[in-house]
């Protein structure tokens, strides 16, 4: 279903684009050329990549990626904000060189550009989120919900959504978080305790979880929020007094019950676009620029003792998924006979050449490769081994919170700590990666990118 009302969206749009250029066209030829309309050369390129490009600008404004979550004041400002900007440069690219009588027509051009792709674009989009915001509100079309808690309090929050006329939950069972807390067994089933989350959460295929406990007891959410590692469920919390009075909410839902929506992805859909295409430009362009280097540091890791020039290693990913990590090798071989150790650094297990690679981040070179093939980016939290993760995890269950994102070549954490030669490290330096994730921007990637080749020029790296 989810799908469909995106693929509906997106056919609507492509047909809206391209009627509207028409429209344009011939009332550009016949009212202010004053000619009958031909088709020629710019009428079939504008109407072959103007489609094209307004698809992709909506996918960049994050349009298609939960169509469900669309309503009315969303989709107007969305369409708004498209028509102007592609309006502006469609203008520029296809238009702006055109013979006109006086600068008055290329006012008249722009209006029509812009107001027939706009009320065109628009007015099947409101129709579609309009009967899809219907359906919604019809039972078990909504979102699937799980409340976690089960007082009295609980049944209070779930009676006030069940009677709003705007509700678009279906709400599918609770988890509750003291064992004796069972008020909303009447209303809906049960679904285990809040251990048991992780396991709830995949067998229900849930879209939204409220958490009906006090936004004040820090501790207990706090832990409850680490099991929902998935950032397409939406979280919502009950705001505590201290936050209301202090004026650090926004809420913009009229009707609904006051409820807190944590974003837990600060990062903008087109940001994320652009850092993808920043990692995989500027990727190709080291590799190219640094060729010379790679060749030089595979003859002095080969040279510097027995064994292969690369290294790969078993690390966690995106989403918890494992990759092969490639790094020019800095030890010598079997350095883990025994098993996993961590670095030092006096290490004897290091090279000479592999102590310079290290303090200069050479070694971290070849995972231009893996940004490339989509492992990692070039700024993200540092991936680990499965070994390290679960011990981690036993003094910090936050931890795989950053495996939300892709890891990085180079970090916030690894700019302040470098190699971490303990566990201890690890978690100090986590508490920068977890920063990072949750400030994230194209802005801080670039310090960061700053930070990291001064680190290089100066060979300083730890």
């Amino acid at each position: 279903m989810k799908r469909y009302w995106a693929l509906s969206l997106l056919v609507l749009d492509v047909l809206a684009a391209m009627i509207a250029w028409f429209i344009f066209y011939v009332t550009r030829a016949t009212w202010l050329e004053h000619k009958m309309f031909i088709p020629n050369s710019t009428f079939y390129l504008g109407i072959s990549l103007v489609p094209i490009a307004y698809i992709l600008f909506y996918y960049l404004q994050g349009t298609y990626l939960n169509v469900r979550r669309l309503y009315r004041l969303k989709i107007i400002q969305h369409t708004l904000f498209a028509s102007i900007i592609g309006s502006v440069l469609i203008f520029f690219v296809l238009l702006l060189d055109d013979d006109v009588l006086s600068y008055r027509d290329y006012y008249y051009s722009f209006s029509v550009l812009f107001l027939s792709h706009f009320f065109i674009t628009l007015i099947p989009r409101l129709s579609l989120v309009t009967l899809m915001i219907h359906r919604l509100r019809q039972a078990g079309n909504g979102f699937s919900t799980v409340i976690i808690g089960g007082s009295e309090r609980a049944l209070h929050v779930f009676k006030e959504l069940v009677m709003q006329q705007y509700n678009v939950n279906a709400f599918i069972g609770y988890v509750n978080v003291n064992g004796s807390d069972h008020a909303l067994q009447p209303e809906m089933p049960y679904l285990g305790h809040v251990t048991s989350l992780e396991e709830i959460l995949a067998e229900h295929h849930v879209d939204e979880v409220i958490v009906a406990i006090e936004s004040s007891d820090h501790d207990r959410l706090h832990k409850i929020l680490v099991k929902i590692n998935d950032l397409r469920i939406i979280v919502k919390v009950l705001p505590d007094m201290y936050e209301l009075l202090s004026g650090s909410l926004k809420m913009t839902n009229i009707y609904g019950a006051l409820f807190v929506e944590l974003n837990r992805d600060v990062m903008p859909l087109w940001q994320q676009a652009i850092k993808r295409f920043m990692d995989i430009s500027l990727s190709i362009i080291a590799i190219l620029v640094l060729l010379p280097l790679y060749l030089i540091a595979a003859v002095l890791v080969k040279f510097s003792s027995p064994g292969p020039i690369f290294f790969l290693q078993e690390r966690i990913g995106l989403n918890n998924k494992p990759f092969q990590i490639i790094k020019f090798r800095t030890m010598y071989v079997n350095s883990e006979a025994n098993g996993p150790q961590l670095s030092s650094s006096n290490d004897s297990r290091i090279t000479p050449v592999g102590r310079f690679m290290r303090k200069t981040r050479l070694d971290e070179f070849p995972q231009f490769i893996n940004v490339i093939l989509g492992h990692m980016s070039l700024v993200g939290p540092r991936p680990e081994r499965q070994f390290y993760i679960d011990q981690i995890v036993q003094h910090e269950p936050q931890y795989v919170l950053l495996n939300r994102v892709r890891p990085g070549i180079t970090s916030w954490g690894q700019v302040k700590y470098g190699y971490a030669e303990n566990v201890e490290q690890m978690l100090d330096r986590m508490k920068y990666d977890l920063l990072y994730i949750n400030n994230r921007s194209i802005a801080l990637d670039l310090k960061i990118l700053f930070y990291t080749v001064a680190i290089v020029v100066k060979a300083k790296g730890k």
